[in-house]
């Protein structure tokens, strides 16, 4: 070794090793997707060439949930409890902890930009974490927990959009971090329901962040799309951008509202509803819709009365309050700024972008390319948990097995003991 290059190399304390890969979860992984209209569970395990396994699958139909969130709790932890016990069965494990959608509590979505003075020396993993505390503390609402502080790219000084910047010399590190929050009320229900059913929260993670990584391909992440997921009680919507995740937001809206939009104009009960907007539902007219007449018993009369309704009667129900949704996700994404960052594509999945003629109309109003999402197969899964409604479940899985991590080998809430899911549910364990 000549003396310049002696001369270059920092302290060995200064000196960082190279980054690792995340250690793979060694046992099974559990996690649970609590929507409105149902609740899944998966068990799986990450094999030895990196992909998911299941091993284990709960469905069950929700109850004591609106809106993605708690408002039974009693009723909640029976069906959480049967779809969770479901899925033990079937893997023969039982769960401790489990990862978990967040749906409830107005989730909030928030970009800040930080700086913290290196000082010419080499980037260090402390300094990552800094930044990150940093980023959380300017993101300290009164009555909201933050859920996700996620780093985008870095800047050491000029050098811009890197990824993992330690082992780099520079004056001053820069980052852009992404904040999502919720309603600190709403996560405690949450939780206190997870505790009665004797499950810790390994992990919160944003509901239309996991239906993303389900159903996004690699250049659609890169180049910038936005992923639609339309569930039973709400819409969410995910940005993402150079491999991130750049924005998420979530409106108190979707498909159990067409059906009792349906329910309440044609008198009948929302069971038959359901069914009505399942076989003959569709947010596009044909010159048919007139002849074909649909049989719908009403409330209150014997079960054998039927009235006869054209089903051009059901797609004009259906129309505005598809028209609404796509309109108020318009509305938010145009309201967040992230201009070409969006991309010019949108990806629809949930369970209620299954409904004929949403694809069309939401490319009509958005004005962009859009297709519809289904997760990856997994290998385990069952034919019937493979559409668009387990997009969020699926995702859920990925993130629990160590997918979409900025910096995966690092554990960026090391500073924060136990983390706020943790502390909450410790209290109650304590107190209830």
């Amino acid at each position: 070794m000549n003396d310049l290059s002696r001369r270059y190399l920092p302290p060995a304390e200064e000196q960082e090793p190279p980054s690792r890969p995340r250690p793979r979860p060694s046992g099974p992984i559990g996690v649970l997707d609590i929507g409105t209209t149902k609740i899944v569970c998966i068990i799986g395990r990450v094999e030895s060439d990196g992909t998911s396994r299941v091993l284990g699958f709960g469905w069950q139909r929700a109850r004591g949930v609106r809106n993605g969130g708690i408002v039974d709790i009693e009723e909640a932890e029976r069906a959480i409890r049967a779809a969770v016990g479901q899925a033990e069965n079937e893997a023969d494990q039982r769960l401790k902890s489990i990862t978990v959608n967040l749906s409830c509590g107005q989730p909030g979505s928030r970009l800040f930009n930080v700086q913290w003075p290196v000082g010419g020396r080499a980037v260090t993993e402390a300094d990552l974490r800094r930044v990150l505390l940093e980023g959380r503390a300017r993101a300290i609402v009164d009555g909201r927990d933050i859920i996700h502080a996620l780093p985008l790219a870095f800047a050491a000084d000029d050098a811009q959009g890197v990824d993992d910047p330690r082992g780099l010399h520079c004056e001053t590190l820069s980052a852009r971090v992404h904040v999502v929050d919720a309603l600190r009320t709403a996560l405690m229900n949450l939780s206190a329901c997870l505790n009665r059913c004797d499950l810790e929260v390994a992990e919160m993670v944003s509901a239309p962040m996991a239906a993303g990584m389900a159903t996004l391909v690699e250049d659609e992440r890169l180049l910038g799309a936005t992923v639609i997921d339309m569930g039973g009680g709400t819409t969410g919507m995910a940005v993402f951008s150079e491999g991130h995740l750049l924005h998420t937001e979530q409106l108190p809206i979707g498909g159990t509202h067409v059906t009792n939009d349906i329910a309440r104009v044609l008198s009948t009960q929302v069971t038959h509803a359901e069914r009505l907007k399942t076989l003959y539902g569709s947010a596009q007219s044909s010159p048919d819709d007139e002849k074909e007449m649909l049989p719908v018993p009403l409330v209150g009369e014997e079960e054998h009365h039927f009235a006869k309704v054209p089903r051009s009667m059901v797609v004009n129900i259906i129309k505005p309050r598809l028209e609404e949704t796509f309109e108020l996700v318009k509305e938010r994404l145009d309201g967040a700024g992230l201009g070409r960052a969006a991309g010019s594509r949108v990806v629809l999945t949930g369970g209620a972008s299954q409904l004929n003629g949403a694809r069309e109309m939401a490319s009509r109003i958005l004005g962009r390319q859009v297709r519809h999402g289904r997760p990856a197969t997994l290998r385990g899964l069952p034919d019937s948990a493979s559409g668009p409604a387990f997009a969020t479940a699926v995702g859920l899985l990925a993130w629990a097995s160590g997918a979409g991590r900025n910096l995966p080998d690092i554990d960026l809430d090391a500073d924060r003991p136990g983390g706020m899911i943790r502390r909450i549910v410790n209290f109650l364990r304590d107190r209830v």
